[in-house]
């Protein structure tokens, strides 16, 4: 058995995560820009969802230029979405209501605006080391950056320097050099002080070309993954139920390495799954996510360290990426039909309802398979009444809209003219009078009602995240059948991405069975599990009886 050196935190197994950025979630000033004053007066409706756990998009001081990930403070509150005060009112008011808080930490660059960065550029030698400079970008071995198309090179001159730096992301993000022992001091601080604050854990971005070739030469550290071993210690000195999660795109055979020994990340977003899992609901084959389980590392290999976060869609691009060459060819073509909705080569700036036409079956379908899947589930604002996206803007700022409270034409999330909003509207079809809150609270049959259920649902299935896993073989292509194990009890959960009615017979270990969710069918016959789908149906059972618990 795998021996965890550092305090290992449990609650995240069976958490549900709820991803938003605060600025287009709710105004509570009136100014057009979402705050924590708005946050906290939808608190009612996050708990009324189920959710346990809130991930936070960057609110710290920032030109915005990156939608917050160019941090020009890590210390403070961005003053267009509340104050220091307005955090902890909100962080304190989650808390009474036992849901935990999780925010996203940059470490892997900040703003051309960081003090950090003006010093430098200035000639103060401690904070030039801060960064990577080179005289000559040619001396320099070439590279891709992260975002072709937008970014012609990883090098920009600045001119108070009289050098150049190094930028993996945009020009205006500025790498840190993460193997100088002053900047991995930094980020502990960091980290502490806002532990000390209260938040329950962090979602760290880019933590792959953190410690990944940065210029000239690949971050000098002995072993790039003692500095995610010393993010874990700092947080843990301070509270031992601090969570950290890794935004870790990396090659699947690497992965494993980022849970350490339980003294690393406890929760990696699976880009491999999400990927496969899109392009399965799509194509309407369940083949493609069963290959998610052949590519990534074994389950039973990882979770006692920790394991995956599952997500359907986040506030950045869909990264069709992790797919195969063959496949990801196919996928993008499918998805991605209209050119005018791929970006960077590899992703589609679409929201999941978008790709799945809006149908409600469909998109249920896909966030029960999404839950259904080992690992911590995650919810992305918006996504649980299926809003669309806003093609007309710029970039991947198509999927991150105001959240859509109401049919009124201010979409219930400002008492602003819609003009002076953070970001526009979606117009059309997944426009605020077809798609908002209101009216889904309402009907018994909407998505979200379904989404409450699925997240209920998966609380009480800790199968999940502690058990055996595997995919059961069937003979249907549409059909995607999982089984986990633990404690005396089998979870079996069934999936058809097709619009088809299908039957499906399996071995049942147990002539016991309790359906807990989803329009499927089953019966149970001697050894033998039927389960009648229909069209984009999905199924839930609970085979056996659990064993009696001792204290």
């Amino acid at each position: 058995m795998t021996s965890i050196m550092t305090p290992h935190p449990d609650w995240y197994r069976d958490a549900v995560l709820y991803s938003l950025d605060v600025k287009t979630f709710a105004d509570g000033n009136g100014d057009g820009i979402g705050d924590f004053v708005g946050l906290r007066d939808r608190l009612d409706y996050l708990d009324d969802l189920g959710v346990t756990c809130l991930w936070l998009l960057p609110f710290y001081p920032s030109p915005w230029r990156d939608n917050g990930y160019d941090v020009a403070d890590y210390y403070g509150i961005d003053e267009r979405l509340g104050t220091m005060g307005d955090f902890h009112r909100f962080l304190d008011d989650a808390h009474d209501r036992g849901m935990r808080v999780l925010v996203d930490m940059v470490f892997n660059h900040t703003s051309t605006e960081h003090q950090w960065f003006q010093r430098a550029r200035d000639g103060d030698e401690k904070y030039r080391e801060y960064y990577l400079w080179t005289d000559d970008p040619a001396d320099a071995p070439e590279e891709d950056t992260i975002f072709p198309g937008e970014e012609e090179s990883v090098w920009t001159y600045d001119e108070a320097a009289d050098a150049y730096y190094y930028h993996q992301f945009y020009h205006f993000q500025p790498d840190l050099n993460v193997s100088n022992p002053d900047v991995q001091a930094e980020i502990e601080r960091v980290l502490q002080f806002w532990t000390e604050q209260g938040v329950d854990g962090f979602r760290v971005d880019a933590a792959t070309p953190m410690i990944g070739a940065k210029g000239a030469a690949p971050v000098s550290i002995d072993e790039p993954h003692v500095l995610f071993k010393q993010m874990k210690r700092a947080v843990s000195e301070v509270d031992d139920e601090t969570v950290l999660l890794a935004e870790a795109d990396d090659e699947p055979a690497e992965l494993r390495r980022y849970f350490g020994e339980g003294d690393e990340f406890d929760l990696l977003l699976s880009f491999v799954s999400n990927a496969h899992l899109l392009w399965a609901l799509a194509d309407e084959n369940a083949d493609h996510l069963a290959e998610a389980f052949d590519r990534l590392p074994a389950y039973e290999d990882i979770v006692e360290c920790g394991q995956w976060a599952n997500f359907l869609r986040n506030f950045d691009e869909l990264n069709l990426g992790p797919l195969p060459y063959e496949q990801f060819q196919r996928a993008i073509e499918v998805i991605g039909a209209d050119h005018d909705t791929r970006i960077y080569g590899r992703g589609v700036r679409r929201r999941l309802a978008s790709i799945l036409g809006g149908d409600t079956d469909r998109l249920a379908c896909a966030t029960s398979l999404c839950f259904a899947l080992p690992g911590t589930p995650i919810v992305v604002a918006g996504d649980e009444i299926g809003m669309g996206d806003e093609l007309s803007l710029p970039g991947r700022d198509a999927v991150r809209t105001p959240m859509q409270w109401t049919d009124d034409p201010t979409a219930g999330f400002s008492t602003a003219d819609p003009d002076s909003f953070v970001r526009p509207l979606v117009d059309g079809e997944y426009g605020p009078e077809a798609v908002n809150v209101a009216a889904q609270r309402a009907d018994p049959d909407s998505l979200l009602a379904r989404v409450r259920a699925i997240v209920e649902t998966r609380k009480a299935c800790p199968e999940l995240s502690r058990g055996q896993q595997s995919v059961v073989d069937t003979d249907e292509q549409t059909v995607f059948v999982h089984r986990s194990e633990w404690d005396g009890t089998t979870l079996l959960t069934a999936h058809n991405v097709g619009p088809d009615p299908v039957s499906v017979s399996l071995d049942a270990p147990d002539d016991v069975a309790t359906h807990l969710l989803g329009p499927g069918d089953y019966s149970l016959d001697s050894d033998t599990l039927s389960v009648e789908l229909g069209g984009y149906d999905y199924c839930w059972l609970r085979l056996g009886q659990p064993r009696t618990r001792t204290a």
